[in-house]
């Protein structure tokens, strides 16, 4: 089958020019300072927006106790 109305090379590379990724964008963090991705949960200090939101020291206490119990079982 033959197009009727083909859609020339520039015409298609000037619709998809829209179609480009934009680079994350990064923003310090209120609380320790250090660059992290906007909108989400600093991954240092665990705070967002000025409130903590994760317990980072509870979780990497949990994470080793979890890696104790699996080499004990092996």
């Amino acid at each position: 089958m033959v197009v009727r109305m083909r859609s020339t090379k520039s015409h298609t590379k000037n619709r998809r020019s829209h179609h480009a990724l934009d680079s994350t964008s990064f923003s310090k963090c209120e609380n320790c300072k250090v660059l992290k991705r906007r909108h989400t949960v600093c991954s240092f200090c665990g705070f967002y927006r000025g409130k903590k939101v994760l317990d980072l020291i509870k979780k990497t206490e949990k994470k080793q106790k979890k890696e104790k119990a699996a080499l004990a079982k092996s």
